[in-house]
């Protein structure tokens, strides 16, 4: 056991260490020559101080990211093997008789363990940005988002983790089958839900302020055969510099939001396209494609998950001290295989999002008739969130659910050459 846990640190040592390498030593964000002096250039809308920041800072957050997961994976493989995940199943039967409850508070001491085991890093990527002048956001308005996000992912984990091991208990051979099957309600459930319970617990959420730019964007979503009654304007300029747009939930409860820092730092016509952009997910079901894409995912995760959990606890069942997966005692095994099935299958999934964030852009295009506002649009983006322009390749398959910005400007000059002759 100890061997396994000392090779364990020691393979992510040398993981950090190649990382570090990879980013700071081999990879660079110089664009191809052909394009230097062009609107793609970064050195032609960032100062020479923009752009060794923006170096340094996306060095130090790619870095953070590809450092975080192995780490938690780290902390679920301690509490596995140092049989700790049995005591705390243990002590949770004899704290109450009923199973409900048990789960319930192994789920939430388990979350607390892994939580506070993961703060540093948290903190870290926190100090960054502040430092950097991406976030504006007090530390204890900081810590009061973590503790949000740690009881509201808290109370959704107790939630499935009860009805996922109920039904591992019951259809111990199927239970991956019937437990997508469940996912399917919950998942829509879920992105009913969400903006307008979950998204309000982190910021406030109104109508646009701005009425003349509100009737010029309501203009063209009636031009987009959008059913669209107002806008949505949130204050993130209380804990960000950064600028974005997006659009979430489904059916009635769908919203396209603004952050306030985006209406302050671009021009109408510049905030007219990202909102085209917008609506082009909207009119492509792109967010209807994300749930149906999510679901296939789920299936093959369960699945997976379940032939890797039994594998690993007939190989190292004495270790785990655990007989089956249905005790709640394997949960963090559960937690880390779906982790690593999750980052493997991130290059996939970004992939196809990226897809679909080029066909908004070329949507926006058509609606608005106006890529001199895109180009400066997505420069303005680099700018306000010091972005890597011209990502390396691991960075950009790991991380880069958008084209990268080099991508997006190239594309617009070509629409833009296209249309001038």
């Amino acid at each position: 056991m100890k061997k396994i846990i000392r090779w364990s640190v020691i393979i992510y040592a040398l993981y950090c260490i190649g990382i570090a390498f990879y980013l700071f030593v081999l990879a660079h964000s110089s664009i191809p020559s052909a394009w230097k002096g062009t609107s793609a250039d970064p050195a032609t809308f960032l100062t020479p101080r923009e752009l060794l920041l923006s170096e340094h800072y996306s060095q130090l957050k790619n870095f953070l990211y590809f450092i975080s997961l192995p780490y938690e994976w780290i902390v679920y493989l301690i509490i596995l093997f140092k049989g700790i995940s049995k005591k705390m199943e243990l002590w949770a039967t004899r704290a109450t008789r009923w199973w409900i409850v048990q789960a319930a508070v192994y789920v939430f001491w388990l979350s607390l363990i892994v939580s506070v085991a993961t703060l540093p890093l948290d903190f870290i990527g926190y100090r960054i940005s502040r430092a950097y002048g991406i976030s504006t956001q007090p530390f204890l308005n900081w810590l009061r988002d973590e503790t949000t996000d740690f009881l509201v992912n808290t109370v959704l984990l107790i939630f499935i983790i009860i009805v996922l091991y109920w039904l591992i208990r019951r259809f111990e051979k199927r239970w991956w089958l019937y437990a997508w099957i469940v996912s399917i309600p919950f998942t829509i459930f879920l992105m009913f839900i969400q903006p307008v319970v979950i998204d309000p617990l982190y910021n406030s959420f109104y109508p646009l302020k701005d009425k003349v730019l509100e009737e010029k964007i309501l203009a063209m979503a009636q031009r987009a055969h959008i059913p669209a009654d107002h806008v949505f304007e949130v204050n993130m300029s209380e804990k960000t510099n950064a600028l974005n747009a997006y659009v979430t939930g489904i059916g009635s409860h769908a919203r396209i939001v603004l952050w306030d820092t985006t209406l302050k730092r671009l021009k109408e016509q510049e905030v007219l396209f990202i909102m085209a952009h917008e609506m082009g997910h909207y009119v492509m079901k792109h967010v209807y494609w994300g749930v149906a894409g999510y679901i296939v995912l789920i299936l093959f995760g369960l699945f997976v998950t379940n032939r890797l959990m039994r594998w690993s606890i007939g190989k190292w069942r004495g270790h785990f001290q655990i007989k089956s997966i249905g005790e709640l005692a394997s949960l963090p095994l559960l937690l880390l295989t779906i982790s690593l099935l999750q980052f493997a299958a991130s290059p996939f999934v970004n992939a196809v999002s990226r897809y679909e964030e080029h066909a908004a852009d070329k949507y926006a295009i058509e609606l608005t008739q106006n890529t001199d506002a895109g180009i400066s649009t997505f420069q303005k983006l680099a700018q306000a969130g010091l972005s890597e322009v011209y990502p390396p390749a691991l960075v950009k398959w790991f991380r880069y659910t958008h084209p990268t910005i080099f991508e997006r400007i190239l594309f617009l000059r070509s629409v833009k050459s296209k249309d001038d002759k």
